[in-house]
């Protein structure tokens, strides 16, 4: 190829060289992601839980909800670990609240920020809105060390000095009018060789 003769020495390749070439490297590219996968022993499962409806929960001060969204997996081999990713639409029922989203397992809190004094501990947090939801993720690469079925939910809380409610796809003003809008929330469970 022709040297372009520009200061940093960049080669001129050809439009039709890499038209040419595209195909046997991007099909070369494919087996070695493929080979690298079946040597790690790869993805082994994909398991997705969706909530397109509305959630509401009556949640009183420092308490928290039962299961707002749950996805069940069952690892094939007890060394295997568990990618966990959500997107949650959440509101709380004013706009000077904090919301929060803490993933459990099996009935327990799995991934949450340290203790600290009175504050929440939470996996993911946002504030409140009155006319609308606000989107949250949550990624977490849990190690269950089991083969038997696991749920995974998120549940949520709020920081009132009172008994609130906390939404799931929708806000606390929820009118019928295209000011408004509802929202759809997703948790995913993939089991990957540990």
């Amino acid at each position: 190829m022709p040297d372009t003769g520009a200061p940093w020495n960049i080669p001129y390749v050809a439009g039709t060289d890499l038209v040419a070439d595209w195909p046997t490297d991007s099909q070369t590219l494919a087996e070695a992601i493929a080979d690298g996968l079946d040597a790690a022993g790869g993805l082994k499962q994909v398991v997705q839980s969706t909530l397109t409806s509305t959630f509401t929960a009556s949640v009183a001060q420092g308490g928290i909800s039962g299961a707002a969204l749950a996805v069940t997996i069952t690892p094939t081999s007890a060394t295997s670990k568990v990618l966990i990713i959500g997107s949650l639409n959440i509101a709380a029922q004013a706009q000077d609240l904090f919301f929060g989203a803490t993933l459990y397992r099996g009935g327990s809190a799995l991934f949450q920020g340290d203790a600290a004094g009175s504050r929440q501990q939470v996996t993911a947090t946002g504030w409140g809105m009155d006319a609308t939801a606000s989107n949250v993720s949550i990624i977490y690469l849990d190690s269950p060390a089991t083969t038997s079925a696991t749920t995974y939910d998120v549940r949520l809380s709020h920081g009132a000095a009172a008994t609130r409610n906390v939404r799931m796809n929708r806000a606390h003003s929820d009118g019928d009018a295209n000011t408004t809008a509802r929202g759809a929330s997703s948790l995913i469970a993939i089991e990957v060789a540990g």
